[in-house]
């Protein structure tokens, strides 16, 4: 299957993130509406713009520029400082919730990232679909938007998401680069800084499809490895895996919202199947065992409820994972249709740690353990040399 990348990108995401801070504090103005930027001080005037509202960029109002000069070019200007632990509060309160629909999720600065969506994309009428819910769902919990690019990679991902603003979802798929990218002026190419384009325009290549269509070794010549990138780039080619795996504090979960509700046992247990193998994943690449699971499901009218289970020896395989998952599935739900599901390892200790007998193990099943795990594992080196999609289980197909 091909891989589909979304990449998400808040839109003036300092503005947003402090409008959104203020209104929840009584502030009857929202900067996003009115001329604002954010940066420096108002009173001394000293410091830059970081970020600015679409009405101040009416004025002229750049970023990065003195403040003095934006409050000298609007004389209503309103100014807020920058908070940076609200902005990195807000960043992680955003990506915790993107991986509440897959662990794939690449961080790349604080108000962007990448997703992985191929996992996932069964669940889906279409990624449009899906990134529309994203983009709704981010609105309706956070109170600020983002745009969401969609392609093969992330180099066309991110071109995508840079399109028309803001809370737009674009598509750059292969077959559209000729009509929706090759038209734009070459210094809207990632990647292509202001030495480049000079260096491209001495060349005579004014659009990113001028780029595209030139002779590699001319382009090589000038521009040394750089020219090749920004070749690649103007012709779709581009990475498409992400590093998306991180060791979480308290544990290791993996959660995702469903495009149509569950109402099914044998449903709830399909989705519980990808789930625990992530999970589990991620655990042997961190080299982490759990001690302890958790299961939770979100109700159609949002009402939450969990259950846990201690294991009886700490486990990174995925069908011990998955049992007990089913386990504590069956034991809470009521049958009413369920929108979100997730799992969640919990009191993680080191895979070589030594662990205490116990009578699960004089009933064989500390060895069955140990075969499922020979098992994953062996699976993982083949996935990690010849492809992730090269050997599944017959279930997940």
């Amino acid at each position: 299957m091909e891989r589909i990348i979304f990449h998400i990108d808040v839109n003036s995401a300092y503005l947003s993130w402090t409008a959104v801070e203020l209104l929840r504090n009584g502030d009857e103005i929202d900067l996003r509406t009115v001329p604002a930027i954010i940066g420096g001080n108002k009173e001394t005037r000293h410091g830059v713009v970081l970020a600015k509202s679409v009405s101040a960029k009416k004025y002229g109002i750049r970023t990065g520029e003195p403040v003095v000069n934006a409050m000298r070019k609007c004389s209503n200007l309103r100014m807020a400082s920058p908070d940076r632990k609200l902005y990195h509060r807000c960043s992680e309160d955003l990506m915790e919730y993107l991986q509440s629909y897959t662990s794939e999720v690449e961080q790349v600065s604080v108000d962007e990232c990448f997703l992985d969506f191929t996992g996932i994309a069964h669940l889906y009428e279409s990624p449009l679909i899906a990134a529309k819910q994203i983009q709704t769902g981010v609105y309706e919990k956070f109170g600020f938007t983002v745009n969401i690019g969609i392609s093969e990679n992330k180099v066309l991902a991110k071109m995508a998401s840079d399109f028309e603003k803001p809370n737009k979802v674009h598509t750059l798929f292969r077959e559209e680069i000729q009509k929706k990218m090759w038209p734009l002026p070459v210094q809207e190419l990632y990647m292509a800084g202001k030495s480049s384009v000079s260096a491209l325009r001495k060349l005579e290549i004014v659009t990113i499809g001028d780029l595209a269509n030139a002779n590699l070794d001319i382009l090589m010549l000038h521009l040394k490895s750089h020219g090749k990138t920004l070749w690649n780039f103007a012709n779709g080619i581009g990475e498409s895996r992400l590093n998306a795996h991180v060791v979480e504090n308290r544990g290791i979960s993996n959660s995702t919202t469903l495009a149509e509700d569950i109402t099914t046992l044998e449903e709830g247990k399909e989705v519980l199947l990808l789930l625990a193998e992530n999970v589990a994943k991620r655990l042997r690449m961190e080299g982490q065992k759990a001690s302890m699971v958790s299961v939770e499901v979100r109700y159609f009218d949002f009402q939450n409820i969990s259950h846990q289970k201690q294991f009886l020896r700490a486990t990174q395989t995925a069908k011990t994972i998955y049992d007990v998952a089913c386990e504590l599935f069956e034991e809470m739900w009521d049958k009413r249709p369920v929108r979100l599901l997730g799992i969640r390892t919990a009191k993680l200790v080191d895979e070589e740690e030594p662990q205490q007998m116990t009578l699960a193990d004089f009933a064989n099943e500390k060895q069955i353990d140990e075969r499922h795990e020979k098992l994953e594992k062996a699976m993982d080196r083949i996935k990690e040399r010849y492809g992730k999609h090269i050997v599944t289980k017959g279930r997940l197909l």
